[in-house]
């Protein structure tokens, strides 16, 4: 029965040296510092939480693609066209 107590405390610790190397202690006590020094609490704490870990949400990262494939797609006409004034001004002076 000991030796079991002693490696679930080795994995707990094992886990928790984990969290704290990636970060993740950090970012938590981060945003629970931020919710905490808050002077109108949000409704919800946990979507606080979330809002503050988290990255885009699905649909604000599909948004986000789609607007970087358009602003490629505009980039490489600007570009072509930048090139094409450029060839047309080399030939006037020749």
């Amino acid at each position: 029965m000991m030796r079991y107590r002693e490696e679930k405390e080795a994995k707990k610790e094992a886990f928790r040296k984990y969290l704290e190397s990636s970060g993740v202690v950090d970012s938590l006590t981060k945003v629970l510092v931020s919710l905490y020094e808050q002077n109108d609490k949000p409704s919800s704490a946990v979507e606080f939480i979330q809002d503050k870990l988290g990255g885009p949400t699905v649909s604000e990262y599909e948004k986000l693609q789609a607007e970087l494939s358009d602003l490629r797609i505009k980039y490489n006409e600007l570009l072509a066209a930048h090139q094409e004034t450029c060839k047309k001004r080399w030939r006037g002076f020749n």
